[in-house]
């Protein structure tokens, strides 16, 4: 696989980079998941403490039920919409993270064959 010492030093070298940038990858990726995770809580508290705020001024049950089922109507929605996107971060953490490491070993097999 390796002809010489410069070749394999070659190779240590390419993974290490390699190493690196997936580390900045995943880095990144967890990095907007977090960001994302912490900006749908505080979109979910405020929502929760908006439906508190109505519903102390409602003076029948009959606009307390509409109001939580608007609320939840909209919680819903919102968990849906979230979880689609969170599934898209997650799946270009992935991509991304192992992009590098790939390509990698994609020249040792070639070198190999």
């Amino acid at each position: 696989m390796f002809k010489n010492l410069e070749d394999f030093q070659k190779f240590g070298k390419e993974q290490f980079e390699a190493a690196t940038v997936a580390s900045s990858a995943w880095t990144k990726g967890v990095q907007q998941i977090a960001t994302e995770a912490s900006d749908f809580g505080k979109k979910s508290f405020e929502a929760s403490s908006g439906l508190v705020e109505k519903l102390l001024g409602v003076k029948s049950v009959e606009k307390a039920v509409e109001i939580q089922t608007e609320f939840a109507k909209h919680s819903y929605e919102s968990f849906v919409a979230q979880s689609t996107k969170f599934g898209e971060l997650f799946t270009n953490l992935a991509k991304d993270s192992f992009k590098p490491v790939e390509e990698v070993f994609a020249k040792a097999q070639a070198a190999a064959k």
